[in-house]
């Protein structure tokens, strides 16, 4: 199979993973948004910030929102620090953030030890106005690169800015779910081939992307929820890309 999912702490799991068996990081981590003050870090959920009153269909709640800024800093060093090691060198990382943890995200990457390169943006046309302010209508990706980057392993030439909305309605699987075509942008980053991590793996949009782009992917995912949404969308995916070739009829 081009995929593989764990259900479990990313940490556990990324621990028992061989050095240099990934080419790209690509994830979108807990990242505590709004978490200013002790109120609002301790008594409003994931489900109560990115959701609304009025949402379609109630989407199950995730753990990892109630960590203050040092501390997220301090996990994401942590982990980042793993998924070096488990990054061939040339490898790639990107980590979705948003204004608030921008800082703290870009310090921890460089930590944990990776070169941090730039920071890409995701523009989300359906955003909400906001009456006398600027509307937030955009996420931040920190990219970064463990050493040099050889360009002729995989010579794309990819944006930096991506426009589109968060999925809705019934498409839309986990509280803070990527469009899966800007997933599909971002995968290229790897090499044609390679292995793409992502150790928050949601509903599994990353790894959809990296199977319909012709990558590999290693997946971890805590809530044993969206674990299972994500195996069953990678599954499908993976049916819905097989072809004559890949299948060897026997007697």
């Amino acid at each position: 199979m081009p995929f593989s999912l764990h259900q479990g702490d990313a940490l556990s799991v990324l621990a028992g993973l061989p050095d240099d068996c990934v080419d790209s990081v690509i994830t979108d981590p807990p990242y505590n948004s709004g978490g200013r003050t002790a109120k609002e870090r301790t008594t409003r959920s994931a489900k109560q910030k990115y959701t609304s009153a009025e949402a379609q269909h109630t989407l199950p709640d995730f753990t990892g929102e109630n960590m203050d800024q040092r501390s997220y800093g301090f996990w994401l060093t942590q982990i980042m620090t793993e998924a070096h090691r488990l990054t061939r060198t040339g490898g790639t990382a990107l980590l979705f953030t948003d204004w608030r943890q921008l800082p703290v995200t870009t310090d921890a990457i460089q930590a944990a030890g990776w070169l941090w390169r730039g920071v890409l943006a995701w523009h989300k046309p359906q955003a909400r106005p906001q009456k006398g302010r600027f509307t937030q209508n955009c996420e931040f990706i920190v990219w970064a690169s463990k050493g040099p980057i050889d360009g002729s392993r995989n010579p794309v030439y990819l944006p930096g800015m991506y426009s589109a909305s968060q999925p809705s309605g019934a498409k839309r699987q986990h509280i803070t779910q990527k469009p899966v075509e800007v997933m599909r942008e971002l995968v290229k980053i790897s090499p044609e081939g390679g292995t793409v991590l992502d150790f928050c793996a949601g509903s599994g949009s990353t790894g959809v992307a990296a199977l319909l782009e012709g990558r590999d992917f290693i997946g971890v995912e805590k809530t044993e929820h969206y674990a299972s949404i994500a195996a069953d969308r990678l599954t499908a995916t993976i049916r819905e890309t097989l072809t004559q070739d890949d299948v060897i009829l026997t007697a």
